[in-house]
């Protein structure tokens, strides 16, 4: 996939999660961290250029995971929101490529991820050229998404907690989604963790 387009990959991983009380890229689903098996699912397809987003914790997180494969890079900001991480990621991803086409984000708490997710997207965003493909999950619509360097300005001028979500307020912003029938499942509780425990059988 990665010879088809100049592509990035960013993973972005530098909240708090204040809500859980640990990090939640830490927790184990099927004998894994969620943060691994984000990583895992990127790491099959290819991608030269991938970048981790790290800020909370940072320390105990890169102690307990092998980002060897990923260019990491540490959000000193992420407390001022996601719109820090998104702008940090982006900026890294242009300086190991200058001529990059499309950048694909991820977070790292969507434990029913796949590969052919990302997959779909990659080819949405490839064949039909909108500005962005998002997943869609429901009513919701999110990450996994991919942007293409059109978009690459307005990323960059995110402010505070905006996810990337809010450019699709934009009148000229022309987007794909893709389905992503369990994206909507993230860990931001224990009661999350708990239910997540009980689906590893």
């Amino acid at each position: 996939m990665s010879t088809e387009a100049n592509i990035a990959v960013v993973v972005l991983a530098a909240g708090g999660s204040t809500r859980l009380g640990r990090p939640k890229q830490l927790v184990e689903f099927k004998g894994k961290t969620l943060l691994e098996h984000t990583m895992d699912e990127v790491g099959m397809l290819g991608f030269q250029n991938k970048i981790l987003v790290l800020g909370s914790r940072h320390e105990e997180i890169l102690g307990r995971i092998d980002t060897s494969e990923f260019k990491v890079v540490i959000n000193g900001d992420w407390e001022q929101g996601m719109a820090s991480s998104i702008k940090i990621g982006l900026e890294t991803a242009l300086a190991e490529e200058r001529e990059l086409d499309h950048v694909l984000f991820l977070v790292s708490d969507q434990p029913f991820l796949e590969r052919k997710n990302l997959i779909k997207l990659v080819h949405t965003q490839l064949t039909k050229r909108p500005k962005a493909t998002y997943s869609q999950y429901g009513d919701s619509i999110g990450v996994p998404a991919i942007f293409g360097k059109a978009a690459f300005p307005l990323l960059l001028q995110l402010e505070g907690d905006e996810g990337a979500k809010i450019l699709l307020q934009l009148d000229d912003f022309n987007f794909c989604t893709e389905t992503f029938k369990k994206g909507g499942f993230d860990v931001d509780t224990e009661e999350d963790v708990q239910q997540l425990k009980q689906m590893e059988v």
